[in-house]
C-alpha cells in the first residue's frame, strides 16, 4: 500500500491490511510464516519538511534458522511501532525539530510518498532479537560430530584444549615446576 504526500496533505490516513506471506522481501534469513496484520495511521507532521510519522501495530509470525541447532524456528513478533519518515533529499530537522521525541525512530523515503511495506519490513527486522534461537535451552550443535544436540546425546567429550599450546606443556613439563 502506498500512501503518497498528496493525500496526506488532506488529512491523516488510517490503515488496516493483512499482508499474505511472500508479498514483502525481508533478508535472507528469515520468512514470513503467517499474514501479517498492522493498523495504524499515518500523518503529515510538517507540510514544509515532508516528515511522514506513522503509527499503529504490528503482528506476525516469521520464520528463521535457529542460530544455534540450525533448525527451522517461529518468531511470532507483535509489535507498536512509532515511525518519522523524512524526505531522503530534504532538510533534517533540527534541535527543536518535531522529531525529537523519546522512542520515535527516524528514517528516509524518495519520491512523493510511502509504501508501507518498507514501513513493516523495517518494523519486523527491528523487532527480532540479536539471537535467533528455537527455545532458550538449545543445546545447538556438537562441535565434534555435527549432530544436533536436542535430539541426539552423542556423548562426544569436547576437546577442551587447544593443540596450539601442547608444544609449550611439553616444554614445562621438561623444565619441571616454576621455582
Amino acid at each position: 500500500m502506498f500512501i503518497g504526500l498528496h493525500e496526506l496533505e488532506q488529512h491523516t490516513v488510517p490503515f488496516k491490511l493483512d499482508i499474505p506471506a511472500g508479498q514483502i522481501e525481508y533478508d535472507n534469513k528469515i520468512a514470513q510464516a503467517s499474514p501479517l496484520h498492522a493498523e495504524g495511521t499515518a500523518q503529515l507532521m510538517s507540510h514544509s519538511l515532508g516528515e511522514i510519522r506513522v503509527q499503529g501495530n504490528l503482528k506476525v509470525t516469521v520464520e528463521a534458522t535457529c542460530d544455534r541447532c540450525l533448525e527451522p524456528a517461529y518468531f511470532p513478533l507483535e509489535n507498536k511501532f512509532d515511525l518519522v519518515y523524512m524526505p531522503a533529499s530534504g532538510t533534517k530537522a533540527g534541535p527543536d525539530g518535531e522529531v525529537d521525541e523519546a522512542g520515535v525512530e527516524v528514517g528516509y523515503y524518495e519520491g512523493n510518498g510511502l509504501a508501507l511495506e518498507d514501513v513493516f519490513r523495517e518494523v519486523v527486522l527491528l523487532a527480532l532479537p540479536m539471537q535467533l534461537v528455537c527455545k532458550e535451552e538449545c543445546e545447538g550443535i556438537c562441535p565434534v560430530c555435527g549432530q544436533n544436540r536436542n535430539q541426539v546425546d552423542c556423548g562426544c567429550r569436547e576437546q577442551a584444549s587447544d593443540d596450539r599450546w601442547n608444544k609449550l606443556k611439553s616444554l614445562r613439563a621438561e623444565i619441571g615446576p616454576h621455582h
